[in-house]
């Protein structure tokens, strides 16, 4: 995954500041900021496949997380840099009003506002918003959808035994 050249340039500016004084990522792992964007971003983007009920889908949060530090630790050192930068942007004020045009903090947000944030992001005419939105939803989509006990939502039965 690479978010292009304009959007690291970009990254690089303002994220790379940033992440200097709070990384997204650290090792390879999502420190407490990051992981306060992912959250969010898969409560709007895993709404209605999540489980309905606080605990259990305060537990598949939980479990997904832990995926998504594995698929972030396999990325090469200048991806997880990029997603590094990215990640401490968006953990800022300005940087989250600005790059996601969402006023509310990421842990307090609604997942009607995130995924109103995330669709302006989708559908946004500057491409550094673009990338980060396909990047925030690839991501977490392929972290969630990795694990065996989603397929049956997506009505995939699994390989075939040969």
């Amino acid at each position: 995954m690479k978010l292009g050249a304009g959007a690291a340039a970009l990254l690089a500016l303002a994220g790379g500041g940033v992440a200097l004084v709070q990384p997204g990522l650290l090792g390879g792992r999502l420190t407490a900021a990051g992981r306060d964007v992912f959250e969010a971003v898969a409560r709007a983007v895993l709404h209605g496949t999540l489980p309905s009920t606080q605990p259990e889908a305060k537990t598949a949060l939980t479990a997904h997380m832990g995926r998504l530090d594995d698929v972030l630790r396999a990325f090469p050192p200048h991806v997880q840099a990029e997603l590094s930068q990215l990640l401490s942007l968006l953990s800022t004020t300005p940087g989250r009003r600005l790059l996601a045009g969402l006023s509310a903090d990421w842990p307090d947000a609604s997942v009607e506002a995130l995924q109103a944030s995330l669709d302006d992001m989708r559908r946004s005419g500057i491409a550094v918003r673009q990338q980060a939105y396909h990047a925030l939803r690839d991501i977490t989509n392929a972290a969630f959808y990795s694990d065996a006990s989603a397929w049956p939502k997506l009505g995939y039965p699994g390989p075939r035994a040969l």
